[in-house]
């Protein structure tokens, strides 16, 4: 199983970032744990402010991976470029936020990539991506 992450504008900086939001821990620490609960598993890790190189990654990962785990941060909610690549590819995605963005300012509440998305996880912390691992590990 070979499962990919990817993630859009200023996630680098989770641990750093408003941690009332979206908590202490790097998304590099957070990670490792993940490969650690998941040895089974092969992780590929993507981290891009560029919405261009977001897309290049789902096309070079979406027909060969089993699963994709996308949180595509601010482009969630205005790119339809995403969209049409999530639309455009074979694997499938779940769409990933750490905090609920239902709860957050209203233009928070329309996702772009949702309809194109298998799922969405929100509001769960980190917890969110292993979630969408158990997804595809079920199915």
């Amino acid at each position: 199983m070979r499962i990919v992450i990817i993630n859009g504008p200023n996630l680098n900086l989770l641990g750093k970032r408003e941690p009332g939001i979206y908590g202490s821990e790097s998304f590099e620490a957070y990670f490792t744990t993940l490969q650690a609960q998941y040895p089974a598993v092969e992780f590929n890790y993507f981290q891009s402010n560029v919405e261009g190189e977001i897309i290049n990654q789902l096309h070079a990962e979406g027909f060969s991976a089993d699963g994709i785990l996308l949180n595509a941060g601010g482009y969630t909610h205005t790119s339809v470029a995403i969209r049409d690549a999530i639309a455009a590819i074979k694997t499938p995605v779940i769409e990933v936020h750490i905090s609920n963005v239902y709860a957050r300012e209203e233009f928070r509440h329309t996702s772009m990539i949702a309809p194109k998305c298998v799922g969405s996880i929100c509001g769960l912390g980190m917890k969110g991506y292993r979630l969408g691992v158990e997804y595809f590990l079920q199915q």
